[in-house]
């Protein structure tokens, strides 16, 4: 088994909010995309988007794979596997106008 695999099965992941205005997420991959209304973030379990307000990276943990974000988190979710592409071209779409 290779680092990255043994890493994978160490890590767990979680999503911590506390009062919409911070939220700390651990077992990140990687993150596809953000901008101050919408991050996009490959977890363990599956994408993962967090919409919000003058959102900011505030720590980013690239060796544990965790990431904490500020301002006004309006809601988080996780897009199933058919919905990932569609996604990926509404984002690269908005970019690209």
């Amino acid at each position: 088994m290779d680092k990255v695999q043994e890493l994978e099965t160490i890590l767990t992941h979680t999503i911590t909010l506390n009062e919409r205005k911070n939220i700390v997420i651990t077992g990140v991959k990687r993150i596809e995309s953000f901008d101050n209304e919408e991050f996009l973030i490959e977890t363990l379990l599956g994408f993962l988007t967090v919409k919000g307000e003058k959102l900011e990276i505030i720590k980013l943990d690239t060796y544990q794979g965790s990431i904490s974000i500020k301002g006004k988190i309006n809601s988080f979710s996780y897009i199933e596997d058919g919905k990932t592409k569609e996604k990926e071209d509404g984002i690269f779409n908005r970019l690209f106008k």
